[in-house]
């Protein structure tokens, strides 16, 4: 089986607490309904920093990049029909998948 992430791109902020609260419980069933085919769930970011070639550290983003999940399954259609299956898309969010690409180990 592959791994895949899903990157969580933009999105919709609450219009109140309830909204917010609501929008989380969908989430988090949505996520226990994946099993174990999730790796590596909910990893929202914060606080990011972009470094440039020059090498000067800005604060900010240059994506709407705001999280990820990295999920098992057993094809690239597969991890599609889940990230479709995700509330984030409710609030106006969009997600990136892509395929986990296996390093060899360095010795």
């Amino acid at each position: 089986m592959s791994r895949y992430v899903l990157v969580y791109l933009g999105g919709d902020q609450p219009a109140s607490p309830e909204e917010g609260r609501q929008h989380f419980s969908r989430y988090m069933d949505w996520l226990s309904s994946l099993g174990e085919s999730a790796v590596s769930p909910a990893n929202p970011l914060r606080n990011t920093t972009t470094v440039k070639p020059d090498g000067t550290a800005v604060p900010g983003s240059t994506t709407a990049m705001s999280g990820y999940t990295v999920i098992e399954a057993e094809s690239l259609d597969a991890a599609l029909s889940i990230a479709k299956a995700c509330p984030f898309l409710d609030i106006g969010g969009s997600l990136e998948v892509s395929e986990l690409a296996e390093m060899p180990n360095k010795k």
